[in-house]
């Protein structure tokens, strides 16, 4: 893929979208500077995570890639932009949660064989660093620390020079689930993980890569998704890059966000993904 866009797919666990434009300070200053723009998002339906991951990648509703759930989750059939990336000749690579390695790689999960791997020939995800929160409750959260998994990324994207990487931090959605949204416990929290994020989207700016930062969904003030709402469905997309985009104030579908990053790519977008990429593709 020499000569292409790199790009990394940030995405964070169950951010709605008045914590990321209330509570992000240093993604909102880069807003206000000029440096990024933002959109507001809308996750499908059911907006549960697992569903959400499988559209955010495929670029269709669980509707027709049937993981409906975070108990239904299998190998998608369908192209997505692992896959898409591979064919036409990039490197990729992941930092996430155990769904992600078992939608888009193999599946059933084992820990012992997929924690981590790196396969230079795989036709999906060349090299994966996963985690899966086994034994999470109210009362432990099982989350990785987030700031150890932004330099996971980091070191993917530095020693095997990715062309795409996405990675998934779980700690928000866990808080959330938690103790919900009115409360200091999220408020630092959040400021925390916009703490930790903002020097590694400088330094992987540096690198020569486009940065997308978003969430899987939304929840609501009971710390609940999975259904229709605002509250549930909507959160911010913040881009880094140099392309054209929409009017500040144009609503994204999530299924726009695969054939988007293939655009800013060059890569080829495959027929199954019917919607129109949001950013122009020089």
């Amino acid at each position: 893929m020499s000569g292409q866009n790199k790009l990394l797919l940030i995405i964070l666990d169950g951010v709605p979208w008045r914590n990321f434009r209330s509570l992000f300070g240093n993604l909102e200053g880069w807003v206000e500077s000029g440096e990024a723009r933002v959109w507001k998002m809308r996750a499908v339906v059911p907006s549960i995570s697992a569903a959400c991951y499988a559209s955010i990648h495929t670029g269709v509703t669980p509707a027709v890639h049937g993981c409906t759930g975070n108990t239904n989750v299998f190998r998608l059939p369908l192209p997505d932009v692992f896959s898409e990336v591979r064919r036409a000749g990039g490197v990729t690579g992941a930092v996430a949660h155990s769904y992600w390695s078992e939608l888009y790689n193999r599946a059933p999960f084992d820990p012992v064989q997929d924690l981590e791997y790196n396969e230079p020939d795989s036709a999906s995800i060349n090299y994966g660093r996963f985690y899966s929160m086994t034994g999470d409750n109210r009362d432990n959260q099982m989350t990785p620390s987030d700031a150890d998994l932004f330099a996971l990324m980091t070191m993917l994207t530095e020693r095997h020079g990715l062309d795409y990487g996405m990675m998934l931090v779980s700690t928000l959605d866990s808080m959330g689930h938690r103790f919900q949204h009115d409360c200091e416990a999220m408020d630092q929290a959040i400021f925390k993980m916009d703490e930790y994020l903002a020097p590694f989207i400088t330094r992987w700016r540096k690198a020569g890569y486009e940065v997308i930062v978003t969430a899987d969904h939304g929840q609501n003030d009971r710390g609940h998704h999975g259904g229709r709402g605002a509250d549930q469905q909507d959160t911010a997309l913040y881009y880094f890059g140099p392309a054209a985009g929409p009017d500040s104030d144009q609503l994204i579908d999530m299924v726009q966000l695969a054939p988007t990053i293939l655009t800013r790519m060059g890569v080829p977008v495959p027929e199954t993904m019917k919607a129109a990429s949001f950013l122009s593709a020089e």
